[in-house]
């Protein structure tokens, strides 16, 4: 695959992500003096067909400084950057580019020249809001309309590593690239991060995805954050993480499930109950019932007259042991030849 083309415009890029707040007095206006630096990294990776197995890497240095504020809201400015580029080929190339500008902090427009941000028409600086744009406000940064998602969330700075506390806004939209990348249908999510005090920037993650009606696509991020500022960043508190959102999701599902059995136990309950009559004061007084008479004994004793017992005594027959004659067993003498019985 040739893939030795020069990427300037990977540069350009990278701080065409930029902030413009809508038109209106900020609730801080910018002084002589203001001034942030910042690291980007820029990564392409995640090919398919003409870009599969092909990736980059763009690390960029740069920084901002306001060095005069106008009577009319006009701020003169002044930038510097530099950028080195190195792909999955060793290829590398290293460039830079410095200048001033001026830009409006009533409008947020550039007024004359830019921080090198080009194929815009009429844009909005990318590092500066209103801070004092409520959750649900919206404003622009560039091109690309935002929405503010939070006043008070935790961005992790990695220069102080450290979480401090920004304003959250978050956009989404779409354009055609057409630079050394080739020409493709890119959609993108662009996640910003504002200090609440001042409304400079803080860092930002920028998330897109290119593709060409032949199947070819590949993915571009980039990651920015300050390294140093002019203005003080509070500390903040790291959002939940993605494990404390599925316990609380759980705890939800059971506290759920308890109430259900609960409620489908007092439903069975009162199903199965019998209905109680109304108060004695509520129905008419009926006197109790007579107590029964008890019925007669019942004689069990027979009435029939004794039977008469008769009892046969037999005595048993023997022979005499003399004459052979059958005699009583209870005589001594046999009566029929005078031998005793024995």
């Amino acid at each position: 695959m040739r893939l030795t083309r020069i990427l300037p415009v990977i540069f350009v890029l990278s701080l065409s992500i930029g902030l413009f707040p809508v038109s209106g007095v900020p609730g801080y206006v910018p002084r002589p003096g203001d001034h942030f630096s910042y690291h980007e990294a820029i990564d392409v990776g995640n090919g398919v067909g003409y870009y599969g197995g092909y990736s980059d890497h763009t690390d960029v240095t740069g920084s901002e400084s306001m060095n005069g504020i106008f009577a009319n809201g006009t701020v003169a400015s002044n930038y510097a950057s530099t950028w080195a580029f190195r792909d999955y080929q060793g290829l590398t190339k290293n460039s830079g580019s410095s200048g001033n500008f001026t830009w409006s902090s009533v409008t947020f427009l550039y007024e004359r020249g830019t921080d090198n941000q080009t194929g815009y028409t009429n844009p909005k600086v990318w590092f500066y809001m209103d801070y004092s744009t409520l959750k649900g406000g919206s404003f622009y940064l560039l091109d690309t309309q935002m929405t503010v998602q939070s006043r008070n969330h935790g961005f992790f700075l990695p220069s102080e590593n450290r979480y401090v506390n920004t304003i959250f806004a978050q956009g989404a939209s779409s354009y055609f690239r057409n630079d050394d990348y080739g020409q493709y249908s890119a959609a993108y999510t662009w996640s910003v991060y504002f200090d609440p005090s001042t409304g400079y920037i803080v860092g930002y993650v920028w998330d897109e995805h290119d593709s060409n009606t032949v199947g070819d696509s590949f993915s571009y991020t980039e990651n920015l954050s300050v390294t140093a500022t002019s203005y003080t960043l509070a500390a903040g508190t790291a959002p939940p993480s993605f494990l404390l959102y599925v316990l609380y999701a759980v705890a939800i599902v059971v506290f759920l499930v308890i109430v259900l059995v609960i409620v489908v136990v007092l439903i069975s309950r009162r199903r199965r109950r019998v209905k109680l009559p109304k108060h004695a004061y509520e129905q008419e007084y009926r006197p109790p019932p007579p107590m029964p008479i008890p019925a007669p004994g019942i004689d069990m004793t027979p009435k029939q007259p004794p039977v008469l017992q008769i009892v046969i005594k037999e005595v048993v027959k023997v022979k005499c042991k003399y004459c052979g004659a059958l005699i009583d067993s209870t005589v001594l003498t046999c009566p029929i030849c005078g031998a005793p019985r024995t």
